[in-house]
């Protein structure tokens, strides 16, 4: 009897925006592929989008969103234009995130009724799908976003208007957090200091995407990333492992 190899393959899809391509485009697969796990990512992109503008996009089905697709076999692939709608009915997922804008993260009031409207409408085309919320990370000390005076242009308060706010989509919807702003704000208070954004509140290239991406892996995966030998090629040993540390001590906390 031949016996044929099953090789599954975990699907997910980000409702996101540029801080979800800092997560999930560049890293996550590389990680993945090092443990032996196929992925399949599917990263809806517009830049800068809130919660009210996802949903208001969802109302009238506008195909607003670069789909990036990111595999192991054929690495990451920009595909047509589509709206949500559309991308929800592109098959099974495993997992689908949504995230706020970076902007209104730590802001109580940008959160319903648009967050409960996209949930409502995610789970009516992928019911079996584990619905996540991927907790944004605050802007560098010395950041010059126009919306940082919202937190006093302070780290520690947009920090903790952040975590305070990542309660709203656990007590009121039960998501499963995916912490890259516990992450990064835990790397902030190594030896890598506040250095990983690259322009503010982007992430950097190196080992920034790096720590956001560990913290996807050990979601997706179950699999303790510190053990996980991949690191980019410009990065260091030792900030592969401050990173991975980092991202495993934020998953441990949110469990």
């Amino acid at each position: 009897m031949k016996l044929i190899n099953i090789i599954l393959v975990i699907r997910v899809l980000c409702i996101g925006n540029s801080f979800s391509w800092d997560a999930v485009e560049q890293e996550l697969v590389p990680l993945c592929d090092a443990s032996g796990v196929q992925v399949e990512v599917h990263n809806l992109y517009y830049g800068g989008c809130s919660l009210q503008q996802h949903a208001e996009f969802l109302a009238k089905d506008t195909a607003a969103y670069s789909h990036r697709v990111c595999t192991n076999a054929e690495g990451r692939v920009e595909k047509d234009t589509v709206s949500l709608r559309q991308a929800l009915r592109d098959g099974q997922y495993d997992f689908i995130s949504l995230q706020q804008a970076s902007h209104d993260s730590g802001i109580r009031n940008t959160y319903e009724p648009w967050l409960s409207m996209l949930i409502d409408t995610v789970r009516a085309y992928q019911p079996d799908a584990k619905l996540c919320w991927m907790q944004t990370w605050a802007f560098s000390k010395d950041a010059k976003h126009p919306a940082y005076p919202r937190y006093q242009s302070s780290q520690q308060v947009m920090w903790d208007s952040i975590q305070a706010c990542t309660q709203i989509p656990i007590t009121n919807h039960q998501l499963q957090i995916i912490p890259c702003g516990s992450a990064i704000q835990n790397a902030r208070h190594t030896k890598l200091g506040d250095t990983l954004c690259r322009d503010g509140y982007h992430l950097n290239y190196v080992y920034g995407r790096y720590t956001a991406a560990c913290v996807w892996y050990e979601i997706l995966t179950g699999k303790d990333v510190r053990k996980n030998r991949y690191k980019n090629a410009q990065m260091t040993r030792l900030q592969r492992i401050l990173t991975q540390k980092a991202a495993h001590k934020a998953n441990k906390k949110s469990r």
